[in-house]
């Protein structure tokens, strides 16, 4: 085990049409894990992450499950390659459930279960046009939060997603998300502009999502983690099933504190990312939470070389 290195896997908004395929040419952990999972989600989980379309895998019931899939199949071929462990795990939203399943928590196969029915839930819980989410840059926590309370009236608007610092997701009802993009603006935010998400993730409009997920995860059999993992809701290291059961729960209607999370983490002794999975958008925000944090990517195998040198320099 690496005590200065921790592994982080992406959630929703890193998927492309074609990702992974680099890095499957030599690592055939990646199609296996992908194969593994589509008996279980009964589609095929690669020609769908490798065909798209597009705007097809932009659906947050085929995102989730896909992202999932390809963050627990970069740390598979990663395993089969070295012995090098992190001391740590995290996830941003979706990806906490690949670190779970990465830190032997949950199987694969009801991770991905597990994954489906959140994607499908929280579909159901905001029909397509009802929600939105948008990124506030530019503007303090507080100021992001003051923005939203104003622009509720009588609906839901929250911050939900605290990136980086000056980097605020929000999440809610379409026209409050929209009279909070406008009034973000007016109290000097650099951008304010909505997300191609499909879903107001992690809003209260989630909680109907939450109660019916949490009769799944009640029936799931979860484990202590091999891997400490950094949970997204308190930023956290929960080792207790009952407890991290709770708050896989109440992840989904609550922010997401990667901020916080990334300070857990470098408070701990870590001084290395490796992002596992598609995307370097942990490493960006990561960088700016902490300077001077090394990141790396395992998206590409020029990545997962050049992270595989640096730790074993």
């Amino acid at each position: 085990m690496n005590k200065e290195l921790a592994f982080v896997f992406p959630g929703q908004g890193s998927q492309s049409v074609g990702m992974m395929a680099d890095l499957n040419q030599a690592h055939p952990e990646v199609k296996q894990t992908f194969d593994e999972a589509s008996e279980t989600f009964g589609q095929d989980m690669w020609s769908l992450a490798q065909n798209g379309p597009e705007q097809h895998l932009a659906q947050t019931e085929i995102t989730q499950p896909i992202m999932f899939v390809a963050g627990v199949a970069a740390w598979r071929a990663w395993s089969a390659t070295t012995d090098i462990q992190p001391a740590l795990m995290a996830g941003h939203s979706l990806g906490e459930y690949s670190a779970y399943v990465s830190a032997g928590a949950i199987s694969l196969e009801e991770g991905v279960r597990l994954v489906k029915r959140r994607g499908e839930l929280m579909r159901d819980a905001c029909p397509g046009g009802q929600g939105k989410m948008a990124a506030i840059l530019g503007l303090d926590d507080d100021k992001a939060i003051s923005v939203c309370a104003d622009a509720e009236q009588g609906q839901v608007v929250q911050a939900v997603n605290f990136n980086s610092p000056g980097q605020v997701v929000i999440a809610g009802h379409a026209e409050a998300v929209d009279r909070a993009i406008a009034l973000a603006k007016e109290a000097g935010a650099k951008k304010a502009m909505p997300l191609a998400v499909s879903v107001p993730c992690h809003s209260d409009l989630m909680r109907p999502a939450a109660e019916s997920l949490a009769e799944q995860l009640r029936a799931t059999n979860i484990q202590a983690p091999s891997i400490p993992v950094v949970n997204n809701i308190d930023a956290e290291i929960e080792l207790d099933p009952a407890k991290i059961r709770d708050k896989l729960i109440a992840q989904l209607y609550s922010p997401v504190l990667w901020v916080a999370s990334v300070n857990t983490m470098a408070a701990a002794g870590i001084t290395s990312l490796v992002e596992c999975g598609p995307g370097k958008v942990l490493c960006g925000m990561s960088k700016r939470i902490v300077r001077g944090m090394n990141v790396s990517t395992l998206q590409d195998q020029a990545g997962f070389d050049a992270t595989l040198a640096a730790l074993t320099e």
